[in-house]
């Protein structure tokens, strides 16, 4: 057998450095539920052995008018009181808002070297992007990495080209601003759990921003469900957003709605055993093609398996110690 290498590696190639979030990405904006969101993280970080969501304190809904510049600061400190193994991003106000920039000095220049990435809510095009990036560029930060969130029509028009710039790891879709930007032409049933999968226009841009993502190696996010109290309406869309429009990640705004998202977005148990027992096999053959069940594999079905496994990790599922290894020591 040749030297190992990492099944990532050997079956990604030159997407083994496409991005890996975790799947549910949990948004507070009170100073209660923030502290509280980052003692839960910390809590299940311990139990699980690896950070499973991403906390996401907002600035732009959090903030209240005229407290902008406190809610930064407190933001700010926040973030420098969280543990060095955490993930904790921000939602800054819009580019273009008269705080945007002052969160960017305060929270940024005070807090950037902790923060996962910064979101970038009502993204219209790619000229956002860069004045975002040349903001992070004015207080000494050209690394940050951004996640757009994409509310209206023209930004999904533009999805393609928001997902292709480098600075990006993820798009999200913003339900409740893309059907409100309509004017009246998409309903409201639009906006609960059962009709955001029916109405066409809602449909079609979930799809869009999915597909521009999967086309330049990035993560798509699927929105938040508002019925928060309503664990099987939820369970039905993180499934149905994971299973049928191929997202890897969904909002929480609740904390109740986090392990119901893991759960969702995790592979069936019988999928994680075929998993083990298939890329154990393609790795004992040096990736040759090797026969499991009654069943011919080759690269395409090991590449497959593989991220089935990825996604078992991410999720908290429980894998073997022979399998645990290849997530011990991440590429």
């Amino acid at each position: 057998m040749s030297d190992f290498i990492h099944p990532r590696v050997a079956l990604l190639g030159a997407q083994s450095g496409a991005w890996q979030l975790p799947v549910c990405d949990h948004y507070s904006g009170v100073e209660a539920l923030m502290r509280k969101s980052l003692k839960l993280q910390a809590d299940m970080q311990q139990e699980f052995g690896s950070c499973l969501f991403d906390v996401t304190l907002d600035c732009e809904d959090g903030a209240p008018v005229g407290g902008e510049a406190d809610h930064a600061e407190l933001v700010s400190a926040l973030v420098l009181q969280a543990e060095s193994k955490s993930r904790v991003a921000v939602r800054v106000h819009p580019v273009g808002h008269a705080a945007f920039e002052q969160d960017i000095d305060i929270i940024v220049r005070q807090a950037g070297h902790q923060l996962c990435h910064l979101m970038l809510p009502k993204v219209e095009s790619l000229a956002d992007i860069e004045s975002a990036c040349s903001a992070l560029d004015a207080v000494g930060n050209n690394a940050l990495a951004l996640h757009a969130l994409i509310e209206s029509p023209l930004a999904v028009s533009n999805a393609f080209e928001i997902a292709a710039h480098p600075r990006v790891q993820s798009l999200s879709f913003g339900l409740m601003d893309f059907v409100s930007s309509h004017a009246g032409a998409i309903p409201q049933s639009a906006m609960n759990s059962q009709g955001q999968f029916s109405h066409p226009l809602v449909l079609r841009a979930k799809l869009e921003i999915a597909a521009a993502c999967h086309a330049n190696g990035k993560v798509p996010s699927h929105c938040v469900v508002t019925e928060f109290s309503d664990k099987q309406a939820l369970q039905s869309v993180a499934r149905r957003a994971a299973q049928e429009l191929g997202y890897m990640r969904m909002w929480s705004i609740h904390p109740s709605q986090i392990l119901p998202i893991l759960a969702a977005f995790a592979p069936d148990q019988s999928e994680i055993d075929d998993a083990v027992e298939i890329i154990a096999a393609a790795i004992k053959a040096d990736w040759a093609p090797s026969a499991y069940a009654g069943k011919l594999h080759d690269r395409a079905s090991y590449r497959y398996f593989w991220q089935v496994l990825e996604r078992a990790h991410q999720t908290g599922r429980e894998l073997p110690l022979s399998t645990q290894q290849y997530f011990a020591n991440p590429i």
